[in-house]
């Protein structure tokens, strides 16, 4: 008997959609809504529908642009990992010998 079920050959590969990997799908979405309220702010304030579609459009290729570069330079997780390396102090610094006696006694 042949089995109707597939197996999933993805399993522990990072989510990806067109070339965008993890959390930039995020990121691209929240900034294409972000754009439609902008543009829905406009065309409320009657702002020449002209104007409003270039300036979405326009600003919805930087976002993709950006949101894209992002993607390829950092990868799934390399973003995180720039922001948390920020965290690192690049010095520590102390202005008592109390903590090196304590090491030393251990």
């Amino acid at each position: 008997m042949n089995s109707v079920y597939k197996i999933n050959k993805g399993i522990n590969k990072p989510v990806e959609f067109r070339g965008l990997k993890a959390q930039y799908i995020w990121y691209l979405g929240g900034g294409i809504v972000c754009l439609l309220i902008l543009f829905a702010i406009l065309y409320i304030c009657q702002v020449n529908i002209f104007i409003c579609m270039i300036l979405i459009f326009s600003l919805g290729a930087v976002l993709f642009m950006h949101v894209y570069k992002l993607s390829r330079t950092y990868g799934e997780h390399g973003m995180m990992k720039k922001m948390a390396k920020r965290g690192i102090p690049r010095t520590v610094r102390s202005r008592s010998l109390k903590g090196y006696a304590k090491l030393l006694k251990k």
